[in-house]
């Protein structure tokens, strides 16, 4: 339905000290409530490699997949305190912890999708260290993510999701 949908604004911006980049990100809602926040990052990463960004591929394809399949196992490998918000129109922002999403694994909840249906593209938008942000896109929403490495391994810590009409 038209005008019910979140919008979310990236506006970039210079700041110091110097070689740093912020981006001042807004969510506003249906309702004209507006939740703002910086995230900053440098403007060259060195650090950042193809080996990298595979292994944040790899690890929000599994994140997907675990899902599609109904695998609580692999839906386990997100971090301990894996937190994700979803948005969906006038609906109020729902949370969803680390244990309620092994849960939905456990409970098959994405297994009623077609093989057709089961279809995401991974971007990885990021990688600054041990901190990546990629965006998953599938047929019904598209997930915002903030991954962490822990011990050379990559894990979700907390995703945004928005759903679409």
């Amino acid at each position: 339905m038209a005008g019910t949908a979140t919008v979310l604004q990236l506006n970039q911006r210079k700041v110091r000290p110097k070689g740093f980049v912020a981006f001042l990100a807004t969510l506003q809602f249906v309702d004209s409530r507006r939740f703002s926040f910086f995230v900053c990052r440098p403007t060259q990463n060195k650090e950042t490699s193809g080996d990298d960004a595979s292994a944040v591929h790899s690890t929000v394809t599994n994140y997907i997949e675990a899902f599609y399949t109904g695998n609580a196992a692999r839906m386990e490998q997100t971090h301990p305190h894996y937190l994700k918000h979803k948005i969906h129109g006038n609906i109020p922002v729902r949370e969803q912890t680390g244990a309620d999403l092994v849960q939905a694994a456990r409970s098959r909840e994405g297994t009623h999708l077609t093989k057709a249906e089961r279809t995401e593209r991974v971007t990885v938008l990021d990688v600054a260290g041990n901190i990546a942000s990629a965006k998953l896109v599938t047929p019904g929403w598209p997930d915002y993510m903030t991954l962490t490495r822990i011990d050379g391994q990559w894990k979700i810590l907390y995703v945004v999701q928005r759903f679409d009409d």
